[in-house]
């Protein structure tokens, strides 16, 4: 088991690359405190992977947008875990429409969740991490990089996203936190929800032209960057896209 004992924090589990990373890292024997809004699902997803052992996951309701919350839940996630080695910060929304259509309000609810929300564990998570060092995992996202059609708030956000990482990775480096940006391109709900524009896109992927499978391509990809193996990796774009966006 590459993460036994290892304490770990996962928010958008209910879903997608969240719920993945719970199943991933329960198996290889992590203690799992799982965030999200989304009860029913996420208390299937903790019931699944629990099941199939041998670490453990449990589910803390948490809405990453609002800084109150954060704070309340991973004082409760870590008073369970005893302490905390990662955080894997997935939770994300996208909305899609022409860039001169997004209102105020889709602004805030993007911009809440993906930068705030970023913000907020991220900043939730470092005076656990301080003393003896650990890993942040944010999401970013092609669209942060290269234009695709019909995100254009969501590919701001993770732009932000993807920046504020390399600048935590530099600003937190001394405390032995290292902070990287995982680039996936699977098939999750959200994907599924791209609608012919996003299925253009995907199926330019080199390698076998559609996205990737969330445990048999980047699960393993999880697993190490949250273990020893990754310990001199921080500030970096990790592209795990089947080379659907190779910039640097």
């Amino acid at each position: 088991m590459q993460l036994e004992g290892t304490r770990i924090v996962v928010t958008g589990g209910a879903h997608g690359i969240g719920a993945g990373s719970v199943h991933a890292f329960v198996a290889e024997g992590a203690q799992v405190a799982v965030l999200d809004v989304k009860d029913d699902l996420t208390r299937e997803v903790v019931d699944k992977a629990n099941a199939n052992g041998p670490g453990r996951a449990r589910y803390h309701r948490c809405d990453i947008a609002g800084r109150t919350d954060v704070e309340a839940a991973f004082a409760e996630a870590t008073s369970w875990l005893g302490g905390l080695d990662v955080l894997v910060n997935v939770a994300g929304v996208q909305r899609r429409m022409p860039a001169e259509d997004f209102t105020d309000d889709d602004l805030d609810f993007i911009l809440g969740v993906n930068v705030r929300g970023t913000i907020h564990t991220n900043q939730a998570a470092f005076p656990h991490l301080r003393e003896d060092g650990g890993t942040i995992l944010n999401i970013g996202s092609d669209g942060g990089l290269v234009a695709m059609q019909g995100i254009a708030a969501y590919a701001a956000s993770k732009g932000a996203v993807m920046s504020w990482t390399r600048a935590i990775a530099g600003e937190w480096g001394k405390h032995g936190i290292r902070a990287n940006c995982i680039v996936p391109a699977m098939k999750t709900p959200m994907t599924d929800r791209g609608g012919e524009d996003g299925r253009a896109v995907y199926a330019t992927v080199p390698l076998g032209g559609e996205l990737g499978d969330v445990m048999d391509d980047l699960a393993p990809v999880m697993i190490f960057m949250a273990g020893p193996g990754a310990r001199f990796i921080t500030g970096q774009l990790i592209s795990v896209n089947g080379g659907l966006v190779m910039v640097r």
